[in-house]
């Protein structure tokens, strides 16, 4: 069933562009900005492509760009599903498995996350290196999809060459930054000032609703996977301000135009492993 649906859109997208990406992006809440720095072949949105569900989450336009970053073929998700929608991991994750029926072979997640640790300030990022799946769930639950086996090793579920690529090109645009741990809830509630601490003891340096879904579907295909979190307030409890939507996507467009150098940085770097 799932293999028919993902030739579907295979062959819907493929009738739009003769581009063949390599490189694929998720673009998290408020950074879809990345987008007009690629030079886009073809732009479709969600709801028309077949079997995607549609997202209704203010600051994820819900778009797929197929294009190219410095002669980079790409495909660039501008915002992501999410299981607290009301939408099931299968379906989270399915643009992220059409990616790989695509070519794509190394993806880059990114997301707007909270920090856990006081030394943190909004607006600085984080690379991922590694998660906790606190969602209770797991896209690879039920019948295995023949992308990849059975059972997933997820001993380098981020790249350490991607990662250490990441970090230097957070450094040549002098981006503050951190290196951690990525706590993936199920959301849409915000922690509570008691998980915030609990999830720092485990060892959680962000926390987020997103991304673990899509790194284990990712990591099933045998995608390279980087991650980078764009740390836009602090856990309940290490700051004294109450915590909104509108004030993370603020954060994010105060710090739009780094990310997009970072990540255009990024893209150029890895250009000779695609």
């Amino acid at each position: 069933m799932i293999e028919k649906q993902l030739e579907d859109a295979e062959r819907f997208i493929e009738r739009h562009t003769r581009l063949k990406p390599r490189f694929g992006l998720v673009l998290g809440s408020g950074l879809s900005g990345f987008g007009t720095r690629i030079l886009v072949d073809a732009d479709l949105a969600f709801s028309e492509i077949p079997h995607f569900a549609t997202s209704h989450v203010d600051g994820h336009p819900g778009r797929l760009l197929i294009g190219t970053v410095d002669d980079v073929p790409v495909a660039a998700m501008l915002g992501r599903l999410h299981a607290y929608e009301g939408l099931s991991f299968q379906q989270v994750v399915f643009p992220i498995r059409t990616l790989a029926v695509l070519g794509v072979k190394t993806l880059l997640v990114t997301n707007a996350a909270g920090g856990l640790q006081s030394k943190m300030k909004p607006g600085d990022f984080m690379v991922i290196n590694d998660h906790l799946n606190f969602t209770g769930d797991n896209p690879l639950r039920g019948p295995n999809i023949p992308l990849g086996p059975r059972f997933v090793d997820l001993t380098d579920a981020y790249d350490p060459g991607l990662r250490k690529v990441l970090k230097e090109s957070l450094k040549a645009e002098k981006v503050r930054a951190h290196e951690g741990v990525y706590v993936g809830v199920m959301g849409p509630t915000y922690e509570t000032a008691a998980e915030v601490k609990f999830y720092a003891k485990m060892g959680g340096g962000t926390v987020g609703m997103s991304t673990v879904a899509e790194v284990l579907a990712a990591r099933h295909a045998g995608l390279r996977v980087a991650g980078l979190s764009c740390i836009t307030n602090l856990g309940t409890g290490l700051s004294k301000e109450p915590l909104t939507h509108e004030d993370v996507k603020a954060v994010a467009a105060q710090v739009a135009g780094k990310f997009e150098r970072v990540v255009t940085n990024f893209t150029r770097k890895i250009k000779s492993r695609l």
